[in-house]
């Protein structure tokens, strides 16, 4: 399959970027589409910048493609909480633009970048919208001569994330304030995997039989809040300051586990050698230093 030609639709992003990287070291000709140029655009790749509401703009950036990635959209659940509108737009209307361009341009196949919250109650907006948007995608395969797959990430971590991510954001108040208030109680558990492990495993869905599925990215490493922030104050190497805020009543995010409500069954996808999170915590720690965050 090496060498077909592939659309990163969000491709500047923290994922997108990723995958994009990850797509060209296996030789696909990869085109990144996205509003901003991508700050990490390699020189084998190609970037157009454009409006994923400009049929014309999709139309031409998807001229010629096979594959069709698509990251674009709100992924911050505090954002979709301010702003609902917006959110729909972006992840529901938004994806119905690209799926309609697709099938004028005869694209067959689709990966969509979707969340673990579509199998809970909570996550808001941000929730409500990738269960909608699958549930299209889907409608889509049905009616028209089209296959996806729905990468379904857990918490995601690694270089490049965006402020509101939650490991860096734990990671940048520790090395800059040299302590953390952490809304919760320290018993939350995460199944964390690092951006460049989850970047190979998203690629891996096209080597395989993955057609119309949706697949489960989380990684194994499994911890709660409490030993997660331990280990960070450890490896930023600053003396331990960490309070944890359980009354505060945010149900935004689960808890435990993200499993209540039950859409398409997921393959759950693992890679056999990971970043260990001990590395990925220090390679975030690094980045914060390097780019100068402490006055």
């Amino acid at each position: 399959m090496n060498g077909k030609k592939v659309i990163v639709i969000g491709g500047s992003g923290f994922m997108g970027s990723h995958t994009a990287d990850e797509l060209s070291n296996q030789n696909y000709q990869v085109t990144i589409f996205d509003c901003v140029k991508s700050k990490y655009v390699r020189s084998d790749q190609k970037m157009i910048v454009g409006d994923i509401f400009n049929r014309e703009d999709v139309l031409k950036a998807l001229a010629g493609n096979e594959i069709v990635f698509f990251f674009a959209g709100v992924a911050d659940i505090a954002d979709s909480i301010d702003d609902p509108k917006e959110t729909i737009r972006m992840n529901i209307l938004g994806v119905t633009q690209v799926l309609e361009a697709m099938i004028e341009s005869k694209i067959k196949r689709f990966i969509y970048a979707s969340s673990m919250y579509v199998y809970s109650s909570h996550g808001s907006f941000y929730r409500a919208s990738k269960q909608c948007a699958e549930i299209l995608i889907e409608a889509y395969q049905e009616n028209y001569d089209i296959s996806y797959t729905f990468l379904r990430y857990g918490s995601l971590y690694g270089p490049r994330s965006q402020k509101w991510n939650g490991l860096r954001r734990y990671v940048e108040e520790v090395v800059v304030k040299k302590s953390l208030n952490y809304s919760g109680s320290g018993k939350e558990i995460r199944e964390y995997i690092h951006v460049q492990d989850a970047a190979k495993l998203s690629v891996e869905v096209l080597n395989r039989n993955f057609n119309n599925q949706a697949i489960t990215l989380t990684g194994t490493q499994v911890l709660n809040s409490k030993s997660l922030v331990e280990m960070i104050f450890e490896i930023a190497n600053v003396e331990y300051n960490a309070v944890f805020n359980s009354n505060i009543n945010d149900k935004s995010h689960y808890e435990k586990t993200p499993y209540r409500y039950t859409p398409k069954n997921a393959k759950k996808l693992v890679p056999n050698e990971f970043i260990d999170i001990g590395q990925g915590i220090l390679e975030i720690v690094e980045e914060i230093y390097s780019k100068k965050v402490i006055k």
